[in-house]
C-alpha cells in the first residue's frame, strides 16, 4: 500500500510538517547546532494552539528518542 502525501488533509500535512521541523530542531540542539532556547522561540511563533500543543508534544517525543 503506497501512501501519497499529497492526498492528506491541510491539518493532516501541516502535523507532519510540524512533527519534521521538531525532529529537525532537537537535531540541532543535540548536535550543538542551535541553542536550546529556539525550541521554545520556535513554539512561540506557532499561533494555532492545538499545533502549538503538537510541535511541544514532537518536541518531548524527539527529546526523548535523542537523549536530549
Amino acid at each position: 500500500m503506497s501512501h501519497n502525501l499529497a492526498l492528506l488533509p491541510p491539518d493532516k500535512k501541516q502535523e507532519i510538517e510540524l512533527d519534521k521541523q521538531a525532529a529537525y530542531s532537537v537535531w540541532q540542539v543535540k548536535n550543538a547546532l542551535a541553542e536550546r532556547s529556539i525550541l521554545a522561540q520556535q513554539a512561540k511563533y506557532i499561533s494555532d494552539d492545538n499545533e502549538r500543543a503538537h510541535f511541544v508534544d514532537c518536541v518531548d517525543k524527539y527529546s526523548k528518542i535523542m537523549g536530549l
